[in-house]
């Protein structure tokens, strides 16, 4: 399966992104050369003020019901990962290309099967760490 290298951006890899369908997901700031041969192949790739990206992703379910695998994450050693990938991590994801038709047009796309990270920025999120203790003189 090919393999493309970039810098991760908003990261739903071991959990999905439920926002709308839930799916797994990642999208993926990529070289302008990387970006052009995806576009001339017909993906979409999108413009960001982080450069050009790709969005590869996985819905968590079939449409007869049944689960799709959550894709691998995996470190530099091909070792298991139980981490949130955060923006800014390197990494080299594989994927499956595929293509269907139906009444509304022909459709392709990316499916994340899994993912390599070679240099993580793990994501910690809004947890309130970050702030300190207000004394009674500190008050706002």
């Amino acid at each position: 399966m090919p393999v493309v290298e970039g810098t991760a951006m908003w990261a739903s890899i071991k959990t999905p992104n439920t926002t709308f369908t839930p799916e797994y997901q990642i999208t993926l700031i990529v070289d302008d050369n990387v970006a052009n041969d995806f576009g001339s192949r017909g993906f979409r790739v999108k413009d960001t003020e982080d450069g050009k990206a790709i969005i590869i992703k996985r819905k968590v379910s079939r449409k007869d019901g049944t689960p799709n695998a959550t894709p691998k994450l995996i470190d530099s050693s091909k070792e298991p990962l139980d981490v949130a990938v955060g923006n800014g991590s390197k990494v080299r994801v594989q994927y499956r290309e595929w293509e269907t038709s139906n009444q509304f047009g022909d459709f392709k796309g990316l499916d994340l099967q899994a993912v390599q990270v070679t240099e993580l920025v793990e994501y910690t999120g809004a947890d309130g760490n970050e702030l300190d203790a207000l004394d009674d003189e500190d008050e706002l």
